[in-house]
């Protein structure tokens, strides 16, 4: 009879002492004028992360760490590529190459649901984790992908004139190599976070 006390004790001890650590965690890094939210270090692609205290201050290159055929030749993560792209179509390449460049996201600390809602803009609408531009789904204003998912890469992405590498849809390089289907893999520019499609 005096065990079964003791497997209680142990039991409540136990279930203590393996919590699972939440991923809201409040780990915290200083970084110009204020704290950065531990979740915006996940952005492993920036070359700085920083906040005022109203935004997050992200910079990357925009080029991505996957390998593409988008690279030049002679770059270590040039690959070529002929197989079928995003929605099973043939890739056929764009005359465009991949450039590091400067990007600089702005990205508020708190978002709000804006009370009126819009159309996103052509261009960098956010950031993927590994600093690589989110665009919206058109190439152009009210112009579907139709006729640019052929130019998609393996990873999903290709680049615009001036080497402005850059995901219209799912960043398949975040999705099935680095995280999952369900994970986080960046952030909008109102603030918002983006997750995979599942």
């Amino acid at each position: 009879m005096r065990k079964v006390p003791f497997l209680f004790a142990m039991l409540l001890l136990l279930s203590f002492s393996c919590k699972k650590t939440s991923e809201t965690t409040t780990t915290t890094t200083t970084s110009g004028t204020a704290t950065v939210p531990a979740v915006y270090q996940k952005i492993y692609g920036a070359t700085s992360v920083t906040s005022d205290g109203t935004y997050i201050t992200i910079k990357t290159t925009g080029a991505p760490d996957h390998k593409s055929p988008y690279y030049a030749v002679g770059n270590a993560l040039y690959e070529n590529f002929t197989g079928t792209t995003f929605g099973g179509v043939s890739f056929s390449k764009n005359p465009n190459a991949i450039s590091t460049l400067n990007y600089t996201f702005k990205i508020p600390v708190n978002p709000q649901v804006a009370s009126n809602h819009a159309a996103t803009p052509l261009g960098a609408i956010g950031v993927a984790l590994n600093g690589v531009p989110f665009y919206n789904q058109y190439a152009g204003p009210n112009t579907p992908l139709t006729n640019e998912i052929m130019s998609f890469d393996q990873y999903w992405g290709h680049p615009a004139p001036g080497g402005r590498y850059h995901y219209h849809v799912e960043p398949l390089y975040l999705t099935t190599v680095k995280a999952s289907k369900s994970a986080l893999m960046g952030f909008l520019l109102d603030g918002f976070p983006v997750y995979g499609p599942e």
